[in-house]
């Protein structure tokens, strides 16, 4: 059922006990103005015929006389008057017709009543001529109130009738702008975030007009966020494919070729006896394949910290500073985990990592940096009072340029924080060098991705 139809519905409910009410009070009044009418008529007729019996006791021919008092209440609304006696007489009020039809048996018993009735003894000079027999008959005045009632219903229902319309007309309208809201929110269900609403409303429907228009603003901005995200996402992956096809090409592919040629020379001399030549070229294949592990351990350490797994977060941080230094010695470098951190989910200690490797190498390559300092430690959020993993990579270097342009590994890291509930900031320290600072949720916020989706995220 709809709210319009209800809304009508209620209406006419209230409408309708109005009208009963009304009715109700109306029938009060009418069975009392009935009943008073028709004891007044029987009192009066009754005084009436008690002051004609007197005058009619010098009467020679009383029975004559008694027929023409019975039949001066011809034309009585209200009474019926009998003669019982020798000559009996009677007459009886003509029923009068109503303009609304014929009024309903019941409406006579409900309003006027049961019959009154007196009997009154007709005895002259100690001669008894019978009884006069008076009864009321409350048809005609029953149909008064009939008519005035039926008169005073036409309006109120007719006007009910009229409002209800009316109302419901007016309920419509009102409505409509909801109709247009519940197809707007059908269009944003659909993926069309660009709807709005601009239809002029009342102040109570506008606060939700502006209200969805606002949803549909972010949910088109965070569309756009997630479009973009994607983009840069593809971007990452065809970056990291490159990387790696290029040092599979430059590093490994060589290597192999010359493992394979030295393996093929090293058996053709074995053949030929010359154990000792051959025996270098199978130290140079030792070489080769020593080389060729630690290009493969160095990839896998872009792909996966090394050591998160086994050793902990400590470890892995401590192995992405020990790459760093080993190639550029003349760097200082802090790095302090808190033992809180340990333990972590696979997916909180992956993005801390790569945050760390992100951000050193940023500050090795490019701020001519002294001193890089790492912190990874839980606090307290002040505003919010739950747990967060803070982690700070700041440098002393020359900073940023304010012309510089955000690269796609911090706007990679800042969405990956960011779907999982935390943000990155970054940007000068006061004085000088440069701060990446990661808040990550706490643990027991996160929600919990399956295996297939933890590999997804990473």
């Amino acid at each position: 059922m709809s709210l319009r139809f209800r809304l009508s519905i209620l209406v006419c409910a209230v409408l309708l006990l109005s009208l009963a009410l009304g009715s109700l009070f109306a029938y009060s009044n009418a069975v009392r103005s009935v009943r008073t009418e028709m004891h007044a008529a029987l009192l009066v007729g009754r005084q009436t015929v008690e002051i004609a019996i007197e005058r009619l006791s010098n009467n020679a021919d009383l029975s004559r006389d008694l027929g023409q008092l019975v039949a001066s209440f011809q034309g009585n609304r209200h009474l019926r008057i009998r003669l019982d006696g020798a000559k009996p007489a009677a007459v009886a009020p003509v029923d009068e017709h109503s303009r609304f039809g014929q009024m309903p048996t019941w409406f006579v018993r409900i309003i006027g009543g049961a019959p009154q009735s007196q009997r009154i003894s007709v005895e002259i000079g100690g001669r008894n001529y019978g009884a006069v027999v008076l009864e009321t008959d409350p048809y005609n005045e029953t149909l008064e109130v009939w008519n005035e009632f039926t008169n005073s219903l036409i309006t109120p229902a007719l006007c009910c009738l009229l409002s209800v319309l009316v109302i419901y007309l007016f309920i419509g309208r009102t409505l409509r702008p909801l109709e247009r809201l519940a197809d707007a929110l059908e269009e944003v269900g659909d993926g069309s975030f660009r709807t709005r609403i601009s239809d002029r409303l009342p102040p109570e429907l506008s606060r939700l007009r502006d209200s969805f228009n606002r949803m549909a603003a972010r949910l088109a901005e965070t569309d756009e966020d997630r479009r973009r995200l994607h983009e840069q996402l593809l971007t990452l992956q065809e970056q990291e494919r490159g990387d790696l096809a290029r040092d599979l090409h430059d590093e490994v592919s060589p290597f192999l070729f010359a493992v394979n040629a030295d393996a093929a020379t090293a058996s053709r001399l074995l053949a030929d006896g010359r154990s000792l030549e051959a025996a270098e070229h199978v130290q140079s294949i030792i070489d080769a394949v020593a080389h060729i592990q630690r290009q493969v351990r160095r990839m896998l350490g872009r792909l996966r910290p090394v050591g998160l797994a086994d050793l902990g977060l400590a470890a892995a941080t401590e192995n992405i500073v020990s790459f760093w230094r080993r190639r550029y010695p003349h760097i200082g470098y802090h790095a302090s985990v808190s033992a809180e951190c340990e333990g972590l989910p696979e997916i909180i200690g992956t993005t801390i990592c790569r945050v760390v490797q992100e951000a050193l190498s940023n500050a090795v390559r490019h701020a001519d940096a002294k001193i890089v300092s790492i912190i990874v430690e839980r606090h307290r959020d002040v505003s919010g009072g739950a747990e967060a993993i803070n982690v700070v990579v700041a440098d002393d270097g020359h900073g940023m340029d304010g012309e510089a342009r955000i690269g796609y590994g911090l706007m990679g890291l800042s969405e990956r924080i960011a779907a999982l509930g935390g943000h990155l900031t970054f940007a000068n320290r006061p004085g000088e060098g440069f701060a990446v600072n990661a808040v990550l949720p706490d643990p027991q916020r996160l929600v919990v991705l399956s295996p297939v989706e933890q590999r997804a995220a990473l």
